[in-house]
């Protein structure tokens, strides 16, 4: 991989790791189990393994064995979508004596943060940028609305006997 690439690679990894440092802000406003740190990590490791594709391939591509190694690059992503699934499962958390289960959206940040790294390491940009614009809208402001439909639904507390 000549510098040039190496130096473009590491652009898409830095683009990746700056959006996805974008949903984890939002985790870490929100008080979330994976955060800022996380969320960065698991775009720009996407990003990275995206890029890394073709270098693998031509580093091991031999003549005598190409008929018997493929590029795959939907085991790629297929990797990266299972190795974030790991991570998500566990920011998932139920507690003992509710009903209520905690870290789904996380978890799904998380996967979301990995596939928008993946859209940077193939580079992607507008539409990594985009996605990443609408998944801030949907962590941030549909919360307001979530907790104004809940108001609206749960019934009132029990009152007190005085």
């Amino acid at each position: 991989m000549s510098w040039e690439a190496q130096l473009e690679a590491l652009g898409c990894v830095g683009i990746a790791m700056i959006l996805g440092a974008v949903l984890g802000a939002e985790r870490e406003i929100a008080h979330k189990p994976a955060g800022l740190r996380t969320h960065m990590l698991i775009s720009a490791a996407s990003a990275l393994l995206v890029a890394l594709e073709d270098p693998i391939i031509w580093r091991f591509f031999n003549p005598a064995t190409v008929q018997i190694v493929r590029a795959d690059t939907l085991r790629i992503l297929s990797a990266v979508i299972t190795a974030v699934g790991f991570l998500g499962a566990g920011t998932i958390l139920r507690r003992a004596n509710e009903d209520r289960v905690e870290g789904l959206t996380t978890a799904a940040s998380m996967l979301l943060a990995a596939i928008i790294g993946l859209a940077a390491g193939l580079r992607q940009f507008p539409l990594a940028v985009g996605v990443t614009l609408l998944t801030l809208f949907a962590l941030r402001w549909l919360r307001k609305i979530e907790s104004k439909i809940r108001r609206e639904v749960e019934p009132p507390p029990p009152k007190k006997a005085s």
